[in-house]
């Protein structure tokens, strides 16, 4: 199979989260600046998404854009998953999704000149079918970290069970992965842990996994240094070497005080922001944001406040209120009286937040986390201690992970623990301190990430690589050492 050089063709399919897309979104503006052509399947409400790429690279890029199918645990009119209720039913949108299939089929077979080649989102493993029909390679994107694909891989291979379907701390061990991890059932994966056996749909979001893994390369937004133990192991796990660590991925360069399609609209003007932020001293502010999905009850916030009152340290707080599917009154509500009292330390916004504007100000010194994967890098690319609250999907990986190489420490679990004030107000004084060792692995991890984005560094070169390898050179003759 050769990939015909020169301009080559490639369909690129996000899976609709933001955490998702904005990551493909990003390496996809590396592909176009690298000579190749792009058409991205989208769903007409997530175009906006798509317009600074699109405007950006006009003639490089189209879109093909599909109606979102019906399906019924999809609510009317959603496409995105921040507009789903929960978690639970993000196993209904990948069902949705794969019904694009024919239509795909169709257009692929209709078209002048089709692309030569499918970059899919991970939740989206059914393209490699498609892919096959077609006669080209498919190959997945993962927005989560190499530790955490190695620990999804072994469980829908091997789909390992409770001895007591009550217990949510039934340990689940993973021999094969690097570090033999064990982890409590309640932190593996959600969609996993939903799994029934036996049962058609789930059967087929199954095989959806174990197409990835029989896809024809994995490309991570994630960079060696970071995570080489697990990219070496996934090479011999997947029994090839077209796995490819092209990150950290990140957006163009653009006015940081300028809202857009990436975030939205917020309590407080991003230009507001960064004028808040130049009066305060270096790394003495914290910065607290749960990413795009996760919404707190008012428990959880209230603790939370009362955590950032003991500590006395400068915050700025990113909050998201409640949304479809949430008791109102229950969730995102901010203490009364707790902005006026802590108005002369802190923010408090509602919405989005220009969060990479932020983390890489110098008045920020930690960042208190989900610990979902684009945070993760952020935070890192940002060179701030990260205090992690993981609360589901690939959070609890990616916290171990920061254990792991020393810049993070976790300070409470699980999307409806509610923390300790206390606990969380001496981390997150200790963290802005100045002192400690997380602080200085910080700065070294910030250097490694930059240096492996840098021409010749270990991402540019695996970025490259995978260009040259979509042009032909691999498929036909076999091997990234080849």
């Amino acid at each position: 199979m050769t990939i015909p050089c020169g301009g080559t063709h490639i369909l690129v399919f996000p899976y609709p989260a933001q955490g998702h897309m904005l990551a493909l979104l990003d390496l996809t503006h590396q592909l176009v600046i690298r000579g190749l052509t792009i058409t991205i399947l989208v769903t007409p409400k997530n175009l906006p998404i798509l317009n600074p790429l699109l405007s950006r690279h006009p003639s490089s890029i189209k879109t093909l854009i599909l109606p979102f199918p019906s399906h019924p645990s999809v609510p009317a009119g959603v496409e995105n998953v921040k507009d789903l209720p929960d978690n639970s039913f993000i196993s209904a949108m990948v069902s949705a999704l794969r019904q694009l299939h024919d239509p795909l089929l169709l257009w692929f077979r209709s078209h002048p000149s089709p692309p030569s080649a499918i970059i899919s989102d991970l939740f989206l493993g059914w393209t490699h079918h498609l892919a096959c029909q077609l006669n080209i390679p498919r190959i997945v994107f993962s927005p989560s970290g190499a530790a955490f694909v190695s620990l999804i891989n072994c469980l829908w291979r091997e789909t390992p069970q409770r001895d007591d379907p009550n217990d949510p701390d039934f340990p689940v061990s993973f021999p094969k992965v690097p570090g033999s991890p064990i982890y409590p059932w309640r932190q593996l994966s959600f969609v996993y842990r939903s799994y029934v056996r036996g049962d058609p749909e789930w059967e087929l979001i199954r095989d959806d996994y174990l197409a990835n893994m029989a896809s024809w390369g994995i490309v991570f937004n994630s960079f060696s240094e970071l995570e080489r133990d697990y990219l070496v192991h996934l090479e011999k796990d997947l029994g090839h070497d077209q796995v490819w660590a092209v990150g950290p991925l990140l957006p163009p360069d653009d006015d940081p005080t300028a809202p857009s399609e990436r975030g939205g609209s917020n309590s407080i003007s991003a230009r507001d922001i960064i004028s808040w932020l130049d009066k305060r001293e270096e790394n003495s502010v914290i910065y607290v944001c749960f990413g795009s999905q996760a919404v707190l009850s008012n428990e959880q916030i209230e603790a939370l406040a009362v955590g950032l009152e003991q500590s006395g340290v400068h915050f700025i707080w990113c909050i998201k209120e409640a949304t479809v599917g949430h008791v109102v009154g229950k969730y995102g509500v901010v203490p009364s009286g707790f902005e006026d009292r802590a108005a002369e330390r802190g923010l408090v916004i509602r919405g989005w937040a220009p969060q990479v504007s932020i983390l890489r100000h110098r008045a920020v010194g930690s960042f208190l986390t989900h610990c979902g994967w684009n945070s993760v890098l952020e935070g890192i690319v940002a060179g701030v201690a990260l205090l992690a609250w993981p609360m589901t999907a690939d959070q609890f990986a990616d916290a171990k992970l920061l254990e792991e190489v020393g810049v993070g420490m976790k300070v409470c679990e699980g999307a409806e623990t509610v923390p300790n004030s206390v606990v969380l107000a001496k981390a997150m004084t200790e963290s802005v301190s100045g002192k400690g060792s997380k602080r200085e692995k910080a700065v070294e991890l910030q250097k490694a990430a930059l240096d492996a984005i840098k021409e010749g560094g270990s991402s540019s070169k695996d970025l490259d690589l995978f260009v040259k390898d979509l042009s032909g050179s691999k498929i036909e003759f076999g091997g990234k050492n080849a």
